[in-house]
């Protein structure tokens, strides 16, 4: 799972969707059959992911960024997509949180064999798709979860 670069207050408190108004570990809580997942600790939430075959990175390696919208985020720098795609012999898709994660992804990525899934943004900035529709498309992911022991 490949957001585009962390928020303010995600960076401030080093964590991943820290801001309580993404909805991204409600929406992954779905997903991955924990709807209470938000409401776990951090590190809680951090091994559900991984027991369910879930990592997440950033596109962006490094940006100039005034706020946490995405619109801002100038001078990108990608991340090395490729190489650490290719250091992961289990891996069988690769989502994006948002559009301009998905942009800066794929550019990253170039052609490729796994499958790439562009996902509505969890972020509070895209209110206007409904919660639901938002799942929906997110729940496309169940596909390619490990499968529970």
């Amino acid at each position: 799972m490949l957001g585009s670069l962390p928020g303010a207050q995600s960076l401030a408190e080093r964590r991943y969707y820290a801001n309580p108004r993404n909805r991204f570990w409600q929406l992954i809580g779905e997903v991955i059959g924990q709807p209470d997942l938000p409401d776990k600790p951090y590190s809680e939430r951090l091994d559900a992911l991984t027991g369910a075959g879930i990592g997440l990175w950033d596109t962006i390696a490094s940006a100039t960024r005034q706020g946490s919208l995405d619109t801002a985020i100038r001078d990108v720098e990608p991340a090395a997509l490729l190489d650490l795609a290719e250091s992961l012999p289990n891996l069988r898709a690769i989502a994006f949180n948002g559009g301009k994660a998905a942009k800066t992804g794929r550019a990253a990525l170039g052609p490729c064999s796994w499958a790439l899934i562009d996902l509505p943004s969890s972020s509070p900035a895209h209110a206007a798709m409904p919660y639901t529709e938002k799942r929906d498309r997110w729940l496309a992911l169940r596909e390619f979860l490990t499968p529970a022991p």
